[in-house]
C-alpha cells in the first residue's frame, strides 16, 4: 500500500530524532525547513550535525536512548544503523499518537520522508513508496532546475491578492489568468 502525501504544520510540533550520524544529519537537513522544536539523542554526534544543531539552536542530549524518551514528542525519526532500536521505538509508539519515522525499515514507519523541492511557500514533494528513492532525487532534482527563483516572489503577490479580492467566481478566474501569465513567462 502506498503512503498517503500530506503536508502538516509542524511548527507546535516536538520532534525527537535518535542518532546523529549521516543519516540522521540529512533528516535534520529536511527538518529544520519546516520546525526548529527538535530535540537529538545520541551517544556519537557527526560535524554536520553538530553544526546543523548549533545553527539552529536545536536540543542535543549526548547519550543512549532509553525506553520512555519518546514520551512529549508528536513525531520521533530513528536514524541509527540499530535495527533492534529502530523496532523497539516503534513498537513503544504503538497505541500513543507519536508518528515514527526509521529510517530504510519502512515496516517500522507510520510515515516516510519524501524527496522535495522548497522555494520559499512552494513546496512539492515527491515519493516512491520506498520502492526507489533515487528515482525521488532524480526526479527532484530535475523539478528544482525548472522551478524559476521567481516564483516566492510570485506566491507573496497572490498570498497579497487573496485577502484583497472577495471570493468567487470573478476572483477564481482572475487567478486563474495570473497564474497562465506566469507559467507563460517562465515555463516554455
Amino acid at each position: 500500500m502506498s503512503f498517503f502525501p500530506m503536508f502538516m504544520d509542524m511548527n507546535e510540533l516536538k520532534v525527537l530524532v535518535v542518532g546523529g550520524g549521516f543519516i540522521a544529519t540529512e533528516k535534520l537537513e529536511k527538518l529544520v525547513d519546516f520546525t526548529q522544536n527538535i530535540t537529538v539523542i545520541t551517544t556519537e554526534i557527526s560535524p554536520d550535525a553538530q553544526k546543523i544543531i548549533e545553527d539552529h539552536a536545536l536540543k542535543l542530549e549526548l547519550r543512549a536512548y532509553t525506553h520512555g524518551d519518546i514520551v512529549g514528542f508528536d513525531i520521533v525519526i530513528v536514524a541509527t544503523d540499530t535495527v533492534e532500536l529502530h523496532k523497539e521505538i516503534y513498537e513503544e509508539s504503538r497505541g500513543s499518537r507519536i508518528l515514527v519515522n526509521s529510517v530504510d525499515n519502512t515496516e517500522y514507519c507510520d510515515f516516510i520522508f519524501p524527496s522535495y523541492v522548497k522555494k520559499d511557500d512552494l513546496t512539492i514533494a515527491f515519493s516512491t513508496g520506498g520502492a526507489s528513492p533515487a528515482f525521488a532525487k532524480h526526479i527532484r532534482k530535475h523539478f528544482e532546475e525548472i522551478i524559476p527563483e521567481s516564483v516566492g516572489e510570485f506566491l507573496k503577490k497572490m498570498k497579497a491578492l487573496r485577502s484583497t479580492i472577495p471570493k468567487g467566481k470573478e476572483r477564481m478566474q482572475y487567478f486563474d489568468r495570473l497564474v497562465e501569465e506566469y507559467f507563460a513567462k517562465y515555463f516554455k
